[in-house]
């Protein structure tokens, strides 16, 4: 079973939030290993995205855009810093806003625990895009949360 999200600011610049997906941690590890997979659940609610690299290796690059609701086109590139199947993704976003996204995915007895810990270069632009960062990571699991369970995100 699914359980509520919750997320918390810790300091000025890093953002962190947690639940329980009803799916084994190799599976949760598969939708960010699988480009085809996460290009259906990265992203906020009402965004897509186009993958122009993905090389899901330590060291390998990730540059992708992000196209919004309203028609907007969001370029991004993000290295991947550490791989452990099936327990650890460790992302560092190159491209502004810089940050580096942990997530651990943690067997538990519902499923898997994941935990999103998103720290950020710069703690003022933290601050002063918390408004859109907490939302966006949030759907962005509930997305994934959708994925897995075979619906559309």
């Amino acid at each position: 079973m699914d359980t509520a999200p919750s997320q918390k600011s810790v300091g000025g610049s890093m953002r962190r939030c947690h639940r329980v997906l009803s799916h084994p941690p190799q599976r949760v590890f598969e939708a960010f290993a699988d480009p085809g997979v996460l290009a259906r659940w990265w992203g906020p609610d009402g965004f897509t995205n186009t993958f122009e690299v993905f090389e899901f290796r330590v060291g390998g690059r990730w540059k992708y855009e992000m196209h919004g609701p309203n028609g907007s086109h969001h370029p991004n590139e993000s290295i991947f810093l550490d791989l452990k199947a099936p327990s650890a993704v460790v992302i560092h976003h190159v491209s502004k806003p810089r940050y580096v996204l942990e997530i651990t995915l943690a067997e538990c007895a519902g499923g898997t625990a994941i935990e999103w810990a998103q720290e950020f270069e710069d703690g003022a632009v933290a601050d002063r895009i918390r408004h859109i960062v907490e939302p966006a990571n949030e759907q962005n699991l509930n997305r994934l949360q959708a994925v897995l369970a075979g619906e559309a995100p």
